[in-house]
């Protein structure tokens, strides 16, 4: 079964008026709405004049945003690129391993809620954990971090703008390397003070571990700077090939040229 987008329609309206800072009443009388249909919205009547209406207001991109319900990424499958999700509260969250088939090296990116099934990949399929590299240091992203350094003996690391125990600080603009892998850190913050993006070059196709950086249809919530959310997401993400992978922290895997037409906040 296709996992389901972490966002719905009503979502994405509601973390582009709160990045923006604009009141219910001030959302309504610009887009010619009374407040209590944007209410009924709000409380999930996904009306399409309203929807319409709004998008505008919000920049968000009106035939996307409309389109979202129907919206659901092409599966995606890559050799030497694994994704495991496991619950956590309310939701479920998004971990990945990537390895070099030939050295058989491997490197994960966050721990999910429970790292068990990584464990299990790393075991029944050769490879010898290297490298742990966090998108960002939310709960639900790093919860297993020290059980999964324990078991395997791989360093992790994060971006020195937002440390973690149990983790190396670096700079944007290291690269790491494992096996033929090479691995390039974009900034991507916003939803995060130091959200990392990890494009990964020598798998059949190109990959980005985005964290909750972007979701399919979506992105995260910008808790520290929606400005630079989008910013930084336009500049790291959408300047990548458009065939490029996106494993997200949240929801199905998608790719850049998915994200240009069916994404609200990025559509062209």
């Amino acid at each position: 079964m296709p996992t389901s987008l972490e966002d719905t329609v009503t979502d994405v309206a509601a973390k582009a008026q709160r990045g923006l800072k604009i009141s219910d009443a001030e959302l309504a009388a610009r887009a010619g709405l009374s407040v209590g249909e944007l209410h009924r919205l709000q409380a999930g009547e996904a009306d399409a004049a309203v929807l319409e209406k709004i998008a505008p207001e919000l920049g968000l991109n009106a035939k996307a945003l409309l389109g979202l319900p129907g919206y659901q990424p092409r599966a995606v499958q890559v050799e030497g690129l694994a994704q495991f999700s496991t619950p956590w509260t309310d939701m479920v969250v998004n971990s990945y391993l990537v390895w070099d088939a030939e050295t058989r090296d491997a490197v994960a990116f966050d721990t999910g809620a429970d790292s068990g099934p990584m464990l299990e990949a790393l075991q029944s399929r050769g490879l010898s954990l290297r490298l742990i590299l966090l998108t960002h240091t939310h709960g639900d992203h790093v919860f297993d971090l020290d059980r999964l350094r324990e078991q395997t003996g791989a360093r992790a690391f994060v971006s020195s703008r937002e440390p973690f125990d149990g983790a190396e600080p670096f700079e944007e603009g290291r690269e790491f390397q494992c096996g033929r892998l090479r691995i390039h850190p974009r900034l991507t913050w916003g939803h995060s003070p130091g959200g990392m993006t990890y494009v990964v070059e020598g798998l059949e196709r190109p990959v980005a571990v985005v964290g909750d950086a972007l979701f399919a249809g979506s992105m995260g919530g910008a808790h520290v700077s929606y400005p630079d959310a989008l910013r930084t997401n336009r500049e790291a993400i959408f300047t990548l090939a458009p065939e490029t992978v996106l494993c997200p922290g949240h929801g199905p895997m998608t790719t850049v040229a998915e994200e240009l037409v069916h994404n609200p906040f990025f559509a062209r």
